[in-house]
This record gives structure tokens, C-alpha cells and sequence, in this order.
């Protein structure tokens, strides 16, 4: 069977978030765009990540806040879980925001979709089974999958992913979760709390790209409700059995459970698409490309996770707004000119933007400072009754807002406060002038900040001078 020819303005690959911004930002603009998709559209966030977890997630805090009613005067007893039902929210979550993502919204915009795989043919070319398309610019935006660690009877064994743990028909009676990353950690307490016994089991320390005192938050709360958590040790070997999963650690110990999700990172989904062909360069981390996202073919452009800049929703998000901005406004517009936060949504969540204290030094040495602000001094919290974390700026030369970080109730929203200054390249001084309301969580960056200033608004000369100028009032 001949394929389709078609000659396009643009051609993209993957209709994840960041093919999806390309797409639509492109469309609108009167360009001519062939998007091709074999899989979900929506890609792996709508349907296997950030939706479906989070509704997981929202469910097993409800079930937490039953449990802890009783802090509050209210006796209710132990929730009964109906995991069907838990199912069928997460399956409602997706259903109700597909449509922003469906073939039908992007076909409105003018958009030619093609539901196949596609390859590169030439430089400047691509097809998949039924059309060929030539075009100016081509967007590969495959995004990543999970990695499967090469760990000795692991392929054998019936383990989940981030993809698969959705398809669970019954609760698990024991999940064993390899990686205390985001999913690792999300995954783990939303099924702890939902009745399932959880090991984790991590070669390193979880959550290891947060501030420690707020990862050890996390993992605090996590053993709190019952997570059993090794650290420290790698898995070394997996057996199947018509029990269960049998895991041997790299120091000797032995976990037993019913169910295995692996969540030790992911990788760039490169398969198939005849890179070398085309010119493109990759490596380890996805695509080779600059912070314009241009490859080493200069028709070719990498966005979203395959770019290896960044593995977060938001980021691919921005990626595609990158390439329209540079391709059909003119501008020239870097993947990194702006901070992009990042968040995990465990009970409490964390958040965090720019460098941690860590990079700060590294990059800034002994210029750097640090302020912070505990919820335990935020009246909001206290009438909570939840007063776990806080907030720490990192801070360099004349209060510029290096990095900000959020642990506890609501922080996932509240680290957009310091992104929105962070954006417009502020200081310390932005994060005191606003006054907001009480009793709010959102106080705390403004004490925060206002604590850098302590010693200069409160200090002796400050007093010398009230003291001078209150002798003419």
C-alpha cells in the first residue's frame, strides 16, 4: 500500500504535553501541522501519571483524614475502602479531562492526527504506515517510560509500572515498591493508606533531588503510616512464585510480598524512530539538544522529557511554547529562561524551585544565605492542627532568590509565591512587599523573607534612629 505524501510546516511526533502545545500553538497560528500519535493521546501524564496518581492520592488522604478526625473531636471509627469505586474516581479524573487533549479538539484546530507510529525516512522527512510527511521543522516529543533495572529474574517476574499498576483490580495485600522517588513515594503511601502493607526499598536516599529536611519529612510521615522503608540497599535478585514476589536486597534481607511496582526511573523512548537516519544525535539522557531545543539536524527539534532537560508535565508544557515562540513569533527563547518548580504530593507535599542550598554553594560559595519560617509559627497551621514544615529561601548576592522550598500542607501551591518572583529575577525584598491575608499558609514566605531582614530592621542602628526621630513626633 503507497502512502499518503503530505508537505507540512511542521511535523510532530508524540502527543504528550509538550507535542500538544507545539500542536495547537502552530494550528492557531495558520501553520500547516501533521501530528502523529500511536498510543493515548494526552500521553503518559493524562493517562498513566499525574492525573490517575493524583486521584489515587486524593482518595488515600480522605481516608487519612477519617483516620485523624478524632484529633479534632470527631469519632467516626476505621474507613471501609471500596477499592472499585477508588477506581472508578480515578477513572472519571481522566474521562473528564480528556477531551483537552482529544483527537477531535486538535482536529477543530486544524491539525492532521495520525493514530501510528512514525520514523524518520531523510532529514526532513517522516512517515508511519499510511502517510509521509515532509516538513520544514519536525517535534520529537516521545517523552519516556519507565526503566526496568537489569536485576536478576526481574523480567520474569509480573511487575507493575507507573502504566500498569492502574489495570489493579483488587487492592494489593503487599506492594513491594522498588525506587523512593516521586512515584515510588506517591504510589506507596496512597496504597499504605488505603489498607495495602508497603516496602520501599531504595539504593539511595528518597526523594534525594529535595532539601534532606524536607525529603526526611516525607519519610517520617510515610513510616508514621506504616510504610516499612529500606535504604541503602539495591534489589539484587526477584522471584516469582505462586505466593508472590520474592525480593533479595543487596545486604542479605529477604521482602516477601504480593505484588512488585518498579519505579527505579525512567528512560527515553527512542525505539523505532531512525534517529541516526535523520542526523540527530542522542545519548543516556534522550536527544543531544541546546537550550533552544535545537538538535544537531537543524530541521529537528527535541521537547518534553526526550530532551533530557527535565522530566515534569509543566516542563514539556513549556517546551512546546518555546519552540512557538522561536518558530512563529521571531523571539529567541530558551528552554531555561525560567524556573520550573517541581513538586511531589505525598501527605505533606513538597515543593520546590531553583537550586537547592547544596547547588546554591557549589555555584555561589559563601555568598549565599539562607532564610526559613517553620508552619509550627503560622497561625493558620496552628488552627489546622497541622504544623509540619515550613518554607527555606536560598538567597545570594543582594537577597536575589536563588531557590525556594515548601514542606507541608498545601506546599505544591504555595511555591508558586516564590516562583512568580523568582520569574521576574526578584529578591528577598519582593516576598515582603505583599500583604496577604490572615489567617493564610501563604504568610509564610512573607515571615520568611522578613527574617533575612531582622538584623537591619530591628537591629541597633534601627533602634538609634526611632529613637532620634520619635523625639520630633
Amino acid at each position: 500500500m503507497s502512502r499518503e505524501r503530505i508537505k507540512a510546516d511542521l511535523a510532530i511526533i508524540g502527543a504528550g504535553a509538550a507535542g500538544l502545545v507545539t500542536a495547537s500553538g502552530a494550528a492557531q497560528l495558520g501553520r500547516k501541522v501533521v501530528l502523529f500519535e500511536a498510543g493515548e493521546m494526552g500521553g503518559d501524564c493524562l493517562n498513566y501519571g499525574c492525573v490517575p496518581s493524583k486521584a489515587i492520592l486524593t482518595a488515600a488522604h480522605k481516608v487519612q483524614a477519617i483516620r485523624d478526625a478524632a484529633k479534632h473531636g470527631i469519632s467516626v471509627g476505621e474507613p471501609s475502602v471500596d477499592f472499585a469505586r477508588v477506581r472508578e474516581t480515578i477513572k472519571a479524573a481522566i474521562t473528564t479531562i480528556e477531551p483537552n487533549d482529544s483527537q477531535e479538539r486538535f482536529e477543530g484546530f486544524g491539525v492532521r492526527v495520525v493514530r501510528e507510529y512514525a520514523h524518520f525516512v531523510s532529514e526532513d522527512t517522516v512517515a508511519s504506515d499510511s502517510v509521509e510527511v515532509k516538513a520544514k521543522r519536525i517535534v520529537v516529543a516521545t517523552g519516556t517510560r519507565a526503566f526496568i533495572p537489569p536485576v536478576d529474574g526481574l523480567a520474569e517476574a509480573p511487575y507493575l509500572t507507573n502504566e500498569t499498576v492502574w489495570s489493579l483490580e483488587t487492592l494489593p495485600e503487599h506492594l513491594i515498591v522498588m525506587g523512593a522517588g516521586p512515584i515510588g513515594m506517591e504510589l506507596g503511601q496512597a496504597f499504605r493508606r488505603l489498607g495495602s502493607h508497603v516496602t520501599i526499598v531504595e539504593a539511595g536516599a528518597p526523594l534525594a533531588r529535595f532539601e534532606p529536611e524536607h525529603a526526611g519529612l516525607v519519610t517520617d510521615q510515610l513510616m508514621a503510616d506504616g510504610v516499612t522503608l529500606h535504604t541503602g540497599k539495591s534489589a539484587a535478585r526477584v522471584e516469582s512464585t505462586d505466593a508472590g514476589i520474592i525480593l533479595h536486597l543487596s545486604d542479605g534481607d529477604v521482602v516477601t510480598g504480593s505484588h512488585l511496582l518498579v519505579a527505579t526511573g525512567r528512560k527515553p523512548v527512542l525505539d523505532g524512530l531512525e534517529l541516526a537516519t535523520a542526523g540527530v544525535e542522542t545519548d543516556a539522557r534522550g536527544i543531544v539538544c541546546d537550550d533552544r531545543l535545537r538538535t544537531s539536524n537543524k530541521r529537528v527539534l527535541a521537547a518534553g522529557d526526550i530532551a533530557g532537560k527535565g522530566g515534569l508535565t509543566h516542563l514539556a508544557g513549556w517546551h512546546g511554547s518555546v519552540i512557538v515562540r522561536n518558530l512563529y513569533y521571531g523571539l529567541s527563547t530558551t528552554q531555561s529562561s525560567q524556573p520550573i518548580p517541581a513538586a511531589v504530593y505525598t501527605d505533606p507535599p513538597i515543593a520546590q524551585i531553583g537550586f537547592t542550598e547544596s547547588q546554591a554553594r557549589e555555584a555561589h560559595g559563601d555568598q549565599v544565605k539562607i532564610a526559613s519560617w517553620g508552619f509550627d509559627d503560622n497561625d493558620r497551621a496552628i488552627a489546622e492542627g497541622d504544623v509540619r514544615g515550613g518554607v527555606k529561601l536560598v538567597l545570594g548576592k543582594g537577597g536575589k532568590v536563588l531557590g525556594a522550598h515548601a514542606a507541608g500542607a498545601r506546599a505544591d501551591d504555595l511555591i508558586q509565591i516564590a516562583g512568580a518572583v523568582m520569574t521576574k529575577g526578584g529578591t528577598v525584598r519582593d516576598l515582603t512587599s505583599p500583604v496577604a491575608p490572615y489567617p493564610t499558609r501563604g504568610e509564610i514566605f512573607k515571615r520568611a523573607a522578613g527574617s533575612y531582614y531582622e538584623p537591619v530592621v530591628f537591629g541597633s542602628m534601627a533602634k538609634m534612629l526611632a529613637r532620634i526621630l520619635s523625639a520630633f513626633h
